[in-house]
């Protein structure tokens, strides 16, 4: 992959990064695992089991339900796909009742499509859901990928050794950067470790950011606000200072787990907080969900083409620019959220996170752009960009003169030019 001189300077002006071109934006995708997760049965289950049908059938419709077009460019196998113990060459394979075709033939028809093969593995002796893992084979395993054509790892760490996740990871993105194909690799050792790889200022998440292209840091996300709500509250950082934040950026992304957008446990306006936030925190957009069943509104948000840019931006992730809470009413509950993009703009969410009470005003001011780096002050002017309606708000703002109502639960989400 040849990059222009403007990309490379992007990825080199990183602290850390893993400087091999791949995952300059946040990968896009849709991966089975939240929705269907290892469901085998496929008599009882010929439409949800873990099967080459269930991925055909995904990689057709990201096609043409027009998610292939808004960027959403991968199909990713998740657990349960192999059977339980190597072939007499040792290798790994696919369930042959499951995968008849195989996955070398399942590749073939993604790349055929036009979309990217997404993979799944472990880093320990088994995955989590008790299936093959790679430890003692790296090499040979990812032989067999490789030769299978996929195009990212997700690499689990089930079964494995915390103590020896350090050079195991390391290990195997070695493996990865030497076998001859782009595969950006996704990693979930913080996930496992306590306070999510952020001790002794970051040092796991540093690591990370230079051996993985995207790593997952916080709790399995579920079909609840509860869940995804959560995680969005360990996000919601307020600095940019941290190691969380300054490992972000091109070809190193902090991995929010998938979006339940078109699932059945969020209202709309709870997957429009989590769609644009994920796309504040830059986080990688992954669909888990039945794309048969998606309705009309939230396909619209998904295919939010302005807010999937402002994910898209080769920029660091976003931060909490401000929090409110029961102040000066009990029931209020907001926040501002502010990401600063590369062509000189800045994504701005307005969150009402209470869950009681009417619509609050959201007042934003301009000068909190300052903690991204903007040269502001309370009298500065700008003009603002509803990413929601699509449609330019009328007029010209000084400092902190713009208020928007905000349904409980909910954000709105602008561009914010200056003046």
């Amino acid at each position: 992959m040849k990059l222009s001189s403007a990309l490379l300077a992007i990825v080199a002006s990183l602290s850390y990064a893993k400087k091999d071109g791949q995952a300059l934006s946040p990968p896009m995708g849709w991966m089975s695992w939240q929705r269907y997760v290892c469901e085998t049965d496929c008599e009882t289950y010929p439409d949800s089991c873990i099967s080459e049908n269930l991925y055909m059938k995904a990689t057709d419709l990201l096609v043409s339900e027009g998610y292939l077009d808004a960027g959403y460019s991968q199909v990713s196998i998740d657990d349960c796909w192999s059977t339980q113990e190597r072939d007499d060459n040792g290798d790994q394979q696919a369930n042959p009742d499951r995968f008849p075709s195989g996955l070398k033939a399942l590749g073939d028809y993604m790349h055929n499509a036009g979309v990217k093969f997404g993979f799944y593995s472990d880093i320990g002796t088994h995955t989590c859901g008790g299936y093959l893992g790679m430890k003692g084979n790296f090499q040979r395993d990812i032989d067999k990928f490789v030769s299978w054509g996929i195009d990212y790892l997700k690499l689990d760490g089930c079964y494995e050794d915390i103590a020896e996740m350090h050079d195991d990871y390391t290990e195997v993105s070695k493996i990865l950067d030497a076998s001859g194909r782009d595969i950006v690799f996704s990693c979930s050792w913080p996930a496992y470790v306590n306070n999510h790889g952020e001790d002794n200022d970051g040092e796991i998440l540093q690591t990370l950011s230079e051996i993985c292209h995207t790593w997952r840091n916080f709790d399995d996300v579920a079909d609840s606000w509860n869940s995804v709500s959560s995680i969005i509250d360990y996000w919601a950082r307020n600095t940019t200072d941290i190691p969380f934040v300054q490992v972000s950026g091109p070809g190193s992304w902090n991995d929010a787990d998938m979006l339940m957008v078109g699932n059945n446990g969020l209202s709309l306006s709870e997957e429009r907080t989590q769609f644009a936030l994920y796309a504040i925190f830059a986080s990688p957009l992954f669909l888990s969900t039945d794309l048969t069943k998606v309705s009309p509104e939230s396909k619209a948000i998904l295919q939010n083409r302005e807010i999937i840019s402002v994910n898209q931006d080769q920029s660091q992730q976003g931060i909490v620019l401000s929090d409110i809470s029961n102040d000066p009413d009990w029931w209020v509950n907001v926040r501002t959220f502010g990401r600063a993009l590369s062509d000189g703009t800045y994504a701005v969410v307005l969150q009402n996170y209470g869950n009681m009470g009417p619509y609050v005003n959201i007042k934003f001011d301009v000068s909190l752009l300052s903690q991204i780096g903007a040269s502001v002050t309370t009298e500065s002017q700008y003009t603002m960009r509803n990413l929601y309606t699509g449609k330019d708000v009328e007029g010209t703002f000084t400092g902190d003169e713009f208020v928007v109502p905000v349904e409980s639960s909910s954000v709105e989400m602008f561009i914010v030019t200056l003046a």
